[in-house]
């Protein structure tokens, strides 16, 4: 049975948010290039911190000004509590589930000079979320103005969320990552469907790479049933598709500093705008918006903007 840590009551105003997804802790370390196997490398700037996108995403919707609860795992271990301070010190109200038998989730993250990463995550704990974990925290979804999901977890927990959401006549959003290939009964329940370039193609079992025009591919889910794509272009901004059409959202520029947040930043300002009845391309300016004010920023959770300084770099000029 998950244990409540916090409770689940803010008093920030809606949109109300739960989020089910991943909580791990970030290991960083910054280095003039990446390593060639077998090689070491002198690094530096040695950080430690929370992560996982369900994680970031909760406390980005947060910052943002949304109720926010989230539903994840993690082990009986030091790297738990970080867990417990970061949702009681950012407001947001946590069922976590205690996994005796496996480590809290940990990732870790090297970034070079060009701001670029790459992350090696054990999922741990994560692998635990199951869909009775779900079912126990159907009040919160069915109380919910949007389900987020993330795909850092099984896709048991991930279809049981979306199901019980859909069936409460809750609106959903998938970020697909990391993407898989995901059945017709999972992308029957979604509204909003947040992949980048090289997911949207890993979804339709192409290679990350395929060349296939990403308008092309955008329309093919569009015929599945889906409500909205948005698609993350990075520095180029993003693609908003429905049936009435597509929409290029241009970013804002950014001096990149580090990347790593960037996504989560996006999908958490597009939630937060989504439910208030933003339109779509003014929610989705606004989420390419928080992603580029993200990149200038060191590390995750410090990147992640606040509605203050993002609705202030909305008014600087282009």
């Amino acid at each position: 049975m998950p244990t409540a840590s916090p409770p689940e009551i803010n008093s920030n105003p809606a949109p109300r948010i739960t989020v089910v997804g991943s909580f791990a802790v970030g290991l960083t370390l910054r280095a003039p290039r990446f390593p060639v196997p077998g090689e070491t490398l002198l690094g530096s700037d040695f950080d430690q911190g929370p992560g996982g996108k369900g994680s970031n995403q909760a406390v980005a919707a947060a910052r943002l000004g949304a109720r926010v609860n989230f539903i994840g795992a993690v082990g009986e271990d030091e790297y738990a509590g970080v867990a417990d301070r970061l949702f009681a010190a950012e407001g947001v109200g946590a069922r976590l589930r205690r996994v005796k038998e496996r480590n809290t989730s940990v990732g870790f993250i090297v970034l070079n000079t060009a701001g670029e990463n790459f992350i090696i995550l054990d999922p741990g704990a994560n692998t635990a979320l199951n869909a009775a974990d779900i079912q126990a925290s159907a009040d919160l979804i069915g109380s919910s103005d949007l389900l987020v999901a993330v795909m850092e977890i099984p896709d048991e927990p991930v279809a049981e969320a979306l199901r019980i959401a859909r069936a409460a006549g809750v609106r959903t959003l998938l970020n697909p990552a990391p993407a898989r290939p995901l059945s017709g009964e999972v992308l029957s329940n979604v509204d909003v469907l947040t992949p980048n370039e090289s997911e949207l193609r890993i979804l339709l079992g192409l290679a990350p790479n395929d060349p296939t025009p990403t308008e092309t591919l955008v329309w093919r889910l569009l015929e599945r049933g889906l409500e909205l794509v948005v698609v993350a272009l990075g520095r180029q901004g993003a693609l908003v598709a429905t049936r009435d059409g597509l929409e290029l959202i241009p970013s804002r520029r950014a001096a990149v500093v580090d990347t790593t947040g960037a996504g989560d930043a996006f999908n958490a300002a597009l939630s937060v705008a989504l439910p208030p009845g933003r339109g779509v391309a003014e929610s989705a300016r606004r989420a390419a918006a928080a992603g580029a004010l993200a990149v200038t920023r060191l590390g995750v959770i410090p990147a992640l903007p606040t509605l203050a300084e993002l609705e202030a770099f909305l008014k600087e000029p282009v």
